[in-house]
């Protein structure tokens, strides 16, 4: 979907004459400070962060304790959920909403990345960060750059190899390939060490290697090759499902905006992102992430503020008259598969 599918008032708001757009965002982003909500959470992150220490330091005994057994893939499906909570850890850590200031956030980002995620945490950042300046923008947006996938029937129109054949049936096999997600993550931070944007490799670089160090020593000490090999399969598999079930729901559907489209930076994040329903157990789930509104107009707002964010930036837009999409976590899923399916057409229809 084209951002072109928006109606066309909501278009040229973006660029109007007279009251500058920029001000929306100033008057919304006044309700949320007069609110209170950007204020520092430090009794919630440290009650979050030390519950999912304790989770991985229990699913680590718990791996000794069980020792060369299957058993071990049930702490593989347990640890699955451990790194995607870490995972969300380090988005928080990146967008500071845990500490205001940069060393301490960085110093965390590394630990709970590198180290624990075997992730780089300034690749990722880099990435995350461009993603946010450019939610859902053909050639702006790393999220949706063409790779094995194509987001949008421009990209499928100049698809080759692999991610043409992929595009045909890119909605079937969304799933099948999150499985990968976890290892692609750690393959392109070990690419990403050559770039020169990144500004620390030496020290990202041991701590990867550190992590791995661990990760695949201790798997191989404790368990015979074959279940080794199994538990690395359900562990990185659940986990790449886990992140992909966490971000695909944000955006993955959403209007897709072309080269040359001018809009506001209330709208343009407002009108890319979709929120989540579903209460604390989504919350918890995603993190958060399911206020993808709130969250992208105010990134560094700490996690448990976003709930009563949502409520003011909904009852805004509605003054406003800007489109605010809210669904459910299956509705969600369905929306992304069937964009998915839509933008894979033209290979279909060309074969």
């Amino acid at each position: 979907m084209l951002i072109e599918s928006l109606p066309t008032r909501e278009r040229e708001k973006g660029h109007e004459n007279g009251r500058e757009k920029g001000s929306d965002f100033s008057e919304l982003s006044r309700r949320i400070t007069d609110a209170g909500l950007l204020r520092r959470r430090p009794l919630y992150y440290t009650l979050r962060f030390g519950a999912v220490a304790l989770a991985l330091g229990g699913g680590v005994a718990a791996f000794l304790t069980l020792g060369n057994s299957w058993s071990q893939l049930l702490v593989a499906v347990a640890l699955a959920v451990v790194f995607g909570q870490l995972g969300l850890a380090a988005h928080d850590l990146a967008h500071r909403q845990v500490f205001s200031r940069r060393r301490p956030s960085e110093t965390g980002g590394l630990l709970v990345a590198n180290l624990l995620l075997g992730m780089s945490y300034g690749w990722w950042m880099n990435k995350h960060t461009r993603h946010h300046a450019n939610p859902n923008h053909e050639g702006k947006d790393p999220d949706v750059s063409p790779d094995i996938l194509v987001w949008s029937r421009r990209q499928a129109s100049k698809a080759e190899g692999l991610p043409r054949f992929v595009g045909k049936h890119q909605a079937a096999l969304f799933f099948p390939l999150l499985t990968l997600e976890g290892l692609n993550l750690s393959f392109s931070s070990f690419r990403a060490l050559r770039s020169p944007s990144m500004k620390r490799p030496v020290l990202e670089g041991t701590l990867l290697v550190a992590h791995f160090v661990l990760y695949f020593g201790g798997l191989f000490t404790v368990l015979s090759p074959g279940k080794a090999l199994a538990f690395i399969a359900v562990h990185q598999g659940l986990f790449g499902i886990y992140l992909g079930s966490v971000f695909a729901p944000n955006h993955k559907g959403m209007p897709m905006i072309e080269e040359g489209t001018r809009l506001d930076f209330l709208r343009r994040q407002v009108l890319t992102s979709r929120n989540v329903r579903g209460g604390v157990l989504v919350d918890a789930f995603m993190g958060g992430l399911n206020y993808q509104i709130e969250h992208h107009l105010f990134p560094s707002m700490p996690t448990p503020a976003l709930g009563r964010a949502q409520v003011i930036t909904e009852r805004y837009c509605a003054e406003l008259g800007v489109p605010y999409c809210q669904t459910g976590l299956l509705a969600s899923h369905r929306e992304a598969l069937r964009h998915l399916r839509s933008v894979g057409q033209p290979l279909r229809d060309a074969r």
